[in-house]
């Protein structure tokens, strides 16, 4: 199975979310800085990545895990990445996208705007890091709820 977390741009949100899936981020503990950025990708996509799938990892349960930037196509991702899995005989069953908009707080917003949009990083970055951090908890539940449904087969893919 592929598990796809998206958010706007493929940089904090999501590759938090799957840094935390794959191990690469311990759910237990806020992460320093410095740990933020080893994780691949983060702070780290251009707008000319946006839309690229980028694999993170492979999870205990041995899925693949990827990240991507939707840009401004919102809530129409999902249903269109599904639609378009379905044209090429790929079942829902084998594909789960998680949408981590919902936890983005304003500092992300602000600090990722700056940071990857205007190329402000030195303004930009510790802004996103900081909000990344105050959000942390809500990705790492997002995950561990993930893994739950996982476990005990209770997934249920479009």
């Amino acid at each position: 199975m592929k598990i796809i977390y998206h958010c706007f741009g493929g940089s904090h949100s999501s590759v938090t979310a799957a840094a935390i899936h794959v191990g690469l981020l311990s759910s237990s503990a806020i992460p320093r800085g410095d740990q933020l950025m080893q994780v691949p990708y983060f702070d780290g996509q251009e707008k000319e990545d946006h839309g690229e799938f980028k694999y993170i990892g492979t999870d205990e349960f041995g899925n693949q895990v990827y990240v991507v930037g939707k840009r401004n196509l919102g809530e129409m991702f999902e249903p269109m990445m599904y639609g378009i899995g379905r044209l090429y005989g790929v079942s829902g069953k084998d594909v789960i996208l998680v949408d981590t908009m919902p936890y983005v707080n304003w500092m992300m917003v602000v600090g990722g705007f700056l940071s990857r949009r205007l190329g402000l990083v030195r303004l930009g970055r510790p802004l996103v890091i900081w909000g990344t951090q105050q959000a942390f908890a809500n990705f790492a539940n997002m995950v561990e709820t993930l893994k739950t449904k996982l476990r005990s087969g209770q997934v249920m893919a479009q």
